[in-house]
Formats: structure tokens, C-alpha cells, sequence
């Protein structure tokens, strides 16, 4: 063996003590946990349960910030601009993966330039109608949706929201015509609902549950692939009518690309411990959340899945932005 490479092992076997020191110290300083949505929103709430849980085992403090704007691309952009080494990580999720299509002007890809670590959660919206309707299931919803193309309105959060894109796959998959009524935000819309105004609406499971719950508003089905532990007997629109059927805002956590992959696993390893604690299923099942675990390489395959999704959705409803 040659002098050179008798010191490069030497080299080597000195640095490794320290480098194995830094990955066990992390983490040694505060950690951002960036959101693109505002504070109190079901990823708000799912985010601030997950950073104490992280705290609990990881020792450290890890810090929420809610950064708003351009539908959840702000808080990417800057992730996507934050230093590689594990103290930046976004909650990003559906939102994102929609806006991959809908804002093709975006100055970064995020299935690129985002690196996933893991899925966390995912909320389903309820297909609600209100009583004067006269349905009571999904296959009488279509069956007047077709006899009246165009002339049901539902009501969304806005455009682009998990609400809106719910509501244009049923359209797509189900050969009708309902038409959109844009709100600023899910609890304006749902209030339109109740009233009556707006007779439809596929709204996010914590703001639906209690109006079904009364009977204020009619649960016809949920969107997600799983039923709802809080409504056991609703069904899914995939057990309704809709066979593959499945939406609903998920989130999950996302590091910049090129963070060493070390420190992605242990991220990783705590995001699925935590998703196996039993004092955070129930703060999920408390709001309405479903826990939706899943490894790096399944997260970065799930992402791809809902870009081509939604874009298809995106173009066939005539939402793309110019």
C-alpha cells in the first residue's frame, strides 16, 4: 500500500469519530419546519403535533413557521433556497403537487428540487349536500347532476384548493357537470352550504364532521381510500361510485435535494415512530386526521402519481394558468 493512500485510511479513521459525533448531536440547533398554510389550518395543526413529538425524541427544538403565499410555493421556494443540511424542511403536500401544473411559471420543480422524507397525514374531505337537495347518496347525486348539467353549484375554498380539485374529479370521473362557487375559505363556503345557498360542497373532514354529526348537513361519502373513524358508516365515493376514487389533502415532510441522506433517514425514523404513538394517532383522530405513513422512495413515487393526477384534472377543467 502506498504512503498516499496509508494517510488518505489514516485521514479517514481520524474524521470518522467527529463525523459520527455530528450525525448523533443532531440536532444541535433549532430546525424550521416551513408551512405554506396559515396557523390554525388542519397542516398547521398536524404540523405543530408532529414538531413536539419530534422535539420529545430528537431532543432538539424544532420550530414552526407559517410563510403564506402563491398557494403553498412561497414556503417551497424557500426550502428549495435553504442550506442542505437538515435544519430546513417544508410540510408541503397536495397543494404543491397541483400547483406543478396550475402555475407553470413556478421557478423550481418540486418533484426536483425538494427531497422527500416522509408522508405524515392526510385529511379526506365529505361529499355534504344540504337536506332541501333531496339526495341521500352519491348515486342519486349523479343521477340529478346528469338531469340538470351545469345547474348544481358547489361550493369550494377557492381555486386550486383541495375542495375545488375534489369536486372537478368527480365531475371528470363521474360524466357530470357541477358547477363551482369559489369561496375565500372553507368555513365561508360551508356557511353558504348550511344556508342552503350553495347546495354542495366537498368539504375538509374537521369543518364537515360536526354539521353531519347533527344533521344540519347530509354525509353522502368521503374522499379518501380509507372510511373515517369518527363516521364509520360513511363510505368512500371508491365504495359509493366511483371506483379508484380517492383525494384529499395529505402533507408531509420535504428537505432541499441534496441534503445528505443521513439525515433524511433520521428524520424519517422519527416521522414513523411518531406515527406509531399512541398519544399521536389520538391528538390526529381528535381533528380529523388519518395518519399516512410512508418511506422516502414511496413519498417521492406518491408525488409523481398525483403531479400526473392533478394535472390531468387541472387541464380537463379548463384551470390552467397562462
Amino acid at each position: 500500500m502506498s504512503f498516499r493512500w496509508q494517510c488518505g485510511l489514516l485521514l479517514v479513521a481520524s474524521l470518522w469519530p467527529a463525523c459520527a459525533a455530528a450525525q448523533d448531536a443532531y440536532p444541535s440547533r433549532p430546525v424550521r419546519l416551513l408551512v405554506g398554510v396559515a396557523p390554525g389550518s388542519t397542516a398547521d395543526v398536524s404540523l405543530r403535533i408532529l414538531a413536539q413529538k419530534f422535539s420529545q425524541s430528537l431532543g432538539g427544538q424544532f420550530v414552526v413557521e407559517n410563510r403564506t403565499g402563491a398557494g403553498t410555493s412561497l414556503a417551497a421556494q424557500m426550502v428549495v433556497q435553504a442550506p442542505k443540511d437538515g435544519y430546513t424542511l417544508m410540510y408541503g403536500g397536495s397543494a404543491n403537487t397541483v400547483n406543478a401544473t396550475l402555475s407553470p411559471n413556478l421557478t423550481f420543480d418540486f418533484a426536483k428540487d425538494l427531497a422527500p422524507v416522509a408522508r405524515i397525514a392526510a385529511v379526506p374531505n365529505i361529499l355534504v349536500v344540504h337536506p332541501s337537495l333531496g339526495v341521500t347518496s352519491v348515486p342519486q347525486l349523479i343521477a340529478l347532476a346528469k338531469s340538470k348539467p351545469g345547474e348544481i353549484f358547489y361550493a369550494s375554498s377557492g381555486v386550486g384548493t383541495s375542495p375545488h380539485l375534489s369536486a372537478e374529479l368527480f365531475n371528470l370521473m363521474a360524466g357530470v357537470k357541477l358547477s363551482h362557487v369559489p369561496y375565500q375559505g372553507s368555513s365561508q363556503g360551508i356557511n353558504d352550504v348550511l344556508a342552503g345557498r350553495v347546495p354542495v360542497m366537498f368539504a375538509p373532514a374537521s369543518t364537515a364532521l360536526p354539521h353531519v354529526r347533527s344533521g344540519a348537513l347530509i354525509g353522502l361519502a368521503s374522499t379518501h381510500a380509507l372510511r373515517i373513524k369518527a363516521l364509520p358508516d360513511l363510505p368512500t365515493l371508491s365504495e359509493a361510485a366511483l371506483p379508484g376514487y380517492e383525494t384529499g389533502v395529505w402533507n408531509g415532510l420535504l428537505a432541499p435535494t441534496g441534503t445528505p441522506r443521513p439525515a433524511i433517514e433520521r428524520i424519517a425514523k422519527a416521522a414513523n415512530e411518531a406515527l406509531q404513538s399512541e398519544d399521536f394517532l389520538k391528538a390526529l383522530d381528535a381533528n380529523g386526521i388519518i395518519p399516512f405513513p410512508g418511506t422516502p422512495d414511496e413519498m417521492a413515487d406518491f408525488i409523481r402519481s398525483e403531479i400526473e393526477k392533478w394535472g390531468k384534472v387541472v387541464v380537463a377543467a379548463g384551470m390552467l394558468k397562462r
